[in-house]
């Protein structure tokens, strides 16, 4: 049998539908709707797993845990990834849904009906943060990309050229300065982890440092500071433990409440209330997968006695595991026989050295574990860095010095100067600069960014990266989906080297 339709009858619009234009209508669901938008942040293919990867992969202080890391991951660690790269794809996509989602929470505002405008507000600056923080993400791996204001409402609105990186800088530091006045300094009961204006503030001196910026960079981080709302934790670890997630110290953490991973929920729940964990211990654990472990480069990056130092910096003990030590609530110990996997060169000694950071062996000894630990994204430790980078740049070396010694305070390390970090000069104060980040934020998806800003900006001595070629690695390859499915882009908008 064969069946006549009429045009008029297929191109219907589905009245049952849900668009921006018609969902957001009340405050609980823009409230949802934000919830969403949040939740791909915290999904599979963002902080849950794959973009912890992207940035650790491709800076100097990850290694191959052993023959069991899977083969796009070993393609990101050791250069020879392309534009197909699984793990690559994976961020994009996560990166691309938080603007899409946040965009569809902006646009359908406008239609939320008997609802406080300045809740309304609050909502779309948090979603507009988080536009900001994805896009932020895109500019800095992938340069130029593809940029959308609003939700496309045709396919041919859905197909965009890439956007000059100065106008999408622009865009985000627009945005950042714009919603600070819309949030609040902090939150209470069940809105704690929610963008704050801090927060804002934080992102906007991280992109405006990205950028070259730093005197702007300096009077937005200047203003997190001065509001007294943060400070550091007693306990370098309390930020890196399930039990002490959003302490004062945190400026944007994303949170997980559960300890069970979907492991192929690459968007997270929606917004819709069911608990996620964070696979990052999984696969870091010393007694678990280990697939990755520190460099050589970073365990030697370690103030030691040994080295000539005054004092053992006691953040590699915080930050790694070595035979000997107990887990388990002191109740275990590792020995080489526990711990699978490849042993790397440390003050001369070939032995098996594991992340702890972002583990939870500190309570359970425990295989396969998806836990409840937060991604901290921002902390106030990273504010007071960026400040001291902002203050060398301007000349400011004594300011500057002040800064890195709270956090070397809390640490209980010698102040600077140092026998081995005179800062004497701008150089040598920037040359305590690269080594303070680079022990206090081991593992905290930092490391990549300077890297990355550095070079860009011509900060480097020298390259820290083995395989970097000029040229190419500057950026990562723009996915080949992204050219099957944009239709505004050719073979030729490919980064070089691709």
């Amino acid at each position: 049998m064969l069946m006549g339709c009429q045009d008029s009858l297929i191109n219907k619009t589905n009245p049952n539908g849900e668009t921006p234009q018609n969902f957001y209508g009340n405050q609980s669901e823009l409230t949802q709707g934000v919830n969403g938008v949040y939740a791909v942040a915290q999904g599979f293919n963002l902080a849950a797993r794959e973009w912890w990867f992207v940035h650790g992969l491709r800076s100097d202080e990850m290694a191959t845990g052993g023959g069991q890391l899977e083969v796009p991951r070993a393609q990101m660690l050791d250069g020879s990834y392309t534009y197909s790269n699984a793990v690559m794809q994976s961020v994009w996509d996560g990166l691309n849904r938080t603007v899409l989602r946040a965009n569809s929470v902006i646009d359908g505002s406008v239609n939320t009906k008997n609802t406080p405008q300045d809740f309304i507000n609050r909502v779309v600056a948090e979603a507009k943060f988080l536009r900001a923080w994805a896009y932020s993400d895109l500019v800095l791996l992938w340069g130029a990309v593809p940029m959308h204001r609003h939700v496309p409402t045709t396919l041919s609105a859905a197909s965009s050229p890439r956007m000059p990186v100065d106008s999408i800088y622009n865009f985000m530091i627009t945005d950042l300065n714009a919603i600070q006045a819309d949030l609040p300094l902090s939150y209470t009961g069940n809105d704690v982890g929610r963008v704050t204006k801090g927060a804002a503030q934080a992102l906007l001196g991280r992109v405006l440092m990205a950028k070259g910026d730093y005197a702007g960079a300096k009077t937005a981080l200047s203003q997190v500071v001065s509001s007294g709302i943060y400070q550091l934790m007693a306990n370098y670890s309390d930020n890196f433990l399930e039990e002490t997630g959003f302490n004062k110290e945190s400026v944007f953490e994303i949170g997980f409440f559960n300890a069970n991973m979907n492991w192929n929920n690459g968007d997270g729940d929606n917004g819709g209330g069911v608990n996620e964990g964070n696979a990052i211990t999984q696969e870091i654990s010393c007694i678990g997968w280990r697939n990755l472990v520190p460099s050589d480069g970073l365990l030697a990056e370690y103030e030691t006695v040994a080295n000539g130092y005054a004092a053992d910096d006691p953040r590699f003990a915080a930050t790694f595991y070595r035979s000997g030590d107990s887990y388990n609530n002191a109740a275990s110990t590792l020995d080489t026989s526990t711990v699978q996997g490849t042993k790397q060169k440390y003050n001369g000694v070939k032995q098996k050295i594991s992340w702890k950071k972002y583990t939870a062996l500190y309570k359970n000894n425990s295989t396969f574990y998806t836990g409840q630990m937060n991604m901290r994204v921002i902390r106030y430790a990273e504010v007071l860095a960026n400040l001291a980078e902002c203050e060398n740049e301007a000349g400011n070396t004594a300011t500057a010095i002040g800064y890195l010694n709270q956090i070397r305070n809390r640490a209980g390390v010698p102040n600077y100067p140092t026998v081995k970090f005179p800062c004497a000069d701008k150089a040598q104060t920037f040359a305590a600069i690269q080594h303070e980040r680079r022990v206090e934020f081991a593992n905290e998806q930092i490391r990549n960014r300077d890297i990355l800003r550095w070079r860009k900006n011509g900060k480097l001595t020298s390259e820290p990266i083995s395989y970097f070629q000029a040229n190419k690695f500057e950026l990562m390859p723009i996915p080949q989906e992204e050219f099957a499915t944009n239709a505004a882009l050719t073979t030729a908008d490919q980064n070089p080297g691709y």
